[in-house]
């Protein structure tokens, strides 16, 4: 495993995400507005369709979520459980801030 620079922060709005290829993969990062980030797989199991980077950020009951702009299902941001499902879940991956730079481990 090797860590892969992904964007700058200031390339993410907070509160939002981006997609980017990690490691051959199409990986979601999300910025909160205390500048964490998260990633999680970019895939949508419910619509098929990579687009959860393009999710709604926020927080349901006390956990950190995305919800998916297809169907609207959430998923932790942390441990990629869907939060009406317990069946369903996506990958997540470690991801840093390291200066400026936002990085996801591959």
């Amino acid at each position: 495993m090797s860590w892969i620079t992904v964007c700058k922060l200031d390339d993410i709005v907070p509160n939002t995400g981006v997609c980017a290829l990690v490691g051959g993969r199409q990986v979601a990062v999300f910025r909160l507005d205390d500048d964490s980030v998260y990633a999680m797989s970019n895939h949508d199991p419910y619509s098929r369709a990579n687009v959860l980077s393009r999710g709604i950020v926020g927080d349901l009951k006390g956990e950190l979520v995305v919800a998916s702009p297809v169907y609207k299902q959430h998923f932790s941001l942390v441990s990629g459980q869907c939060l009406e499902d317990p069946q369903v879940r996506v990958a997540v991956y470690p991801a840093r801030v390291d200066g400026d730079v936002v990085m996801v481990e591959a």
